[in-house]
């Protein structure tokens, strides 16, 4: 399991929510409280078995959110990415 963790970073594909390529691990510590997305399964499973890898490194509470997923709506959407353009662009000012 610990060499599968190295490669977490060099998995890499192309996110639909974000619209790039990310990392999986991104993927398992992009959401609020270093959660996994809800999108993990969906976007993983034709790589690996993603389902089990989940099983055996996540706590059962984060397992059941992610096979039973709640998309954010559409509004809670756009404020996120506004607030992350806005702390992003609060970065670059001088």
């Amino acid at each position: 399991m610990a060499r599968f963790e190295e490669s977490e970073k060099q998995l890499i594909r192309r996110c639909p929510r974000l619209g790039g390529p990310i990392s999986f691990r991104y993927c398992r510590t992009c959401e609020r409280d270093q959660q996994a997305c809800w999108k993990i399964v969906d976007c993983w499973w034709e790589t690996f078995d993603v389902v089990n890898y989940l099983r055996d490194t996540l706590p059962e509470s984060q397992m059941q959110r992610i096979l039973n997923p709640k998309p954010p709506s559409k509004l809670a959407g756009i404020m996120l990415c506004a607030d992350r353009a806005r702390s992003r662009s609060s970065d670059i000012d001088p």
